[in-house]
């Protein structure tokens, strides 16, 4: 009788399927471990055959980006992409004045006349911002503001028989300084590495500048300002790293004004230029709330008249402004194209506004 052919024992192919399902196993794992996250399916087998080792990985949920606190984002929009966000800014700040016009026998007495001012202002800015990705790197903006503003100052010379104060209200509201940018983004970001993101930013003068406004017979404004008067061109570069669970963002900004003749006997003007420093870390709390903390710091350099010897009025010299904001935010994705993004500044020097409260709703189309 032939011997009957030889077969593999079942255990034998148990073994082969085993090691086969096992390598799979590892390479599952190692794909894992390079991506996001992995599940707890992949991390610990329910059965040696690996029964997901030909199943893709489950997407773990993307986490929330960073709140939004600073003027320029840290992300671009994606390539074919137009977001639209309108947005609402309340900007409070009050001032106390002393102005002296007279001199002082010793640092104690003074003969002249004391005018002590308190001015209150605040500022609402209602802007429609939009954005389109031209490419995966290279996207514009447009932002177009309506800006009211209302102030309110209490005066009192010290130096005459008058015990009561005076008070001034004046407003203003209208179209404010609309604004063009572009942004690209110099390397691919990964998701691990630092991404670095360059703008270039113009302000048009559309709104009513400072020179632009009635003063009544107290040289005070009768109306005041929504824009600044001055055409402005900004370039800069923000960051983006991340360092898990956190991410860390800023950026460096320098702002040149452009001088122009003002009229009304003042002559050539030119606003400083303004350098703006500002760093932060932001955190996602879950899949749709992050929270983000940061400091601004802005020095804008003083105003230059041409020839104020030669002019009908002179403009008081003024120094350097040194405006420091500590800023808070929190973001929360209310739809799949529709976030919430609401940041709070609050001025740590003597020349920054004391309150800033600003709400912004991106609307991915």
């Amino acid at each position: 009788m032939r011997n009957p052919r030889p077969t593999t024992p079942k255990c034998g192919r148990w073994r082969n399927e085993s090691r086969r399902a096992s390598a799979a196993c590892a390479r599952s794992r190692r794909s894992c471990r390079k991506s996001a996250g992995c599940s707890p399916r992949y991390a610990a087998p329910s059965s040696s055959r690996c029964a997901t080792a030909t199943e893709a990985p489950p997407q773990p949920a993307q986490p929330a980006a960073p709140a939004r606190i600073f003027d320029e984002p840290t992300a671009l929009t994606p390539h074919g992409r137009f977001v639209l966000e309108p947005s609402y800014q309340f900007v409070h700040s009050t001032d106390n004045r002393v102005a002296l016009v007279g001199f002082s026998v010793i640092p104690a007495i003074t003969i002249g006349l004391i005018d002590v001012r308190r001015v209150s202002r605040d500022i609402h800015t209602l802007a429609l911002t939009g954005r389109y990705g031209v490419t995966s790197r290279f996207e514009v903006e447009a932002k177009v503001p309506w800006v009211h503003a209302s102030s309110n100052t209490q005066t009192r010379a010290l130096a005459t028989p008058s015990f009561t104060d005076e008070t001034f209200d004046a407003s203003g509201s209208g179209l404010g300084d609309i604004e063009l940018a572009a942004r690209y983004q110099f390397n691919a970001f990964r998701g691990d590495n630092a991404g670095y993101i360059g703008h270039l930013r113009y302000k048009s003068r559309t709104g009513t500048g400072v020179f632009e406004v009635p003063i009544d017979e107290t040289d005070l404004q009768a109306e005041l300002p929504t824009g600044s008067g001055f055409q402005g061109l900004q370039t800069g570069v923000t960051f983006l790293y991340p360092s898990d669970p956190a991410v860390f963002f800023g950026g460096a900004a320098y702002t040149y004004n452009f001088a122009r003749d003002v009229g009304h006997g003042f002559g050539r003007v030119r606003p400083g230029s303004v350098v703006d420093l500002n760093a932060g870390m932001g955190l996602a709390l879950n899949e749709r709330a992050s929270f983000s903390i940061g400091y601004q710091h802005s020095i804008v350099g003083s105003l230059q008249q041409r020839d104020p010897e030669e002019v009908a009025r002179v403009l008081a010299r003024t120094g350097r402004l040194q405006l420091g904001t500590m800023r808070f935010g929190l973001g929360y994705r209310l739809t799949p194209k529709t976030n919430l993004n609401v940041s709070l500044g609050i001025g740590v020097t003597d020349d920054t506004p004391d309150f800033e409260l600003t709400v912004r709703f991106p609307y991915s189309l």
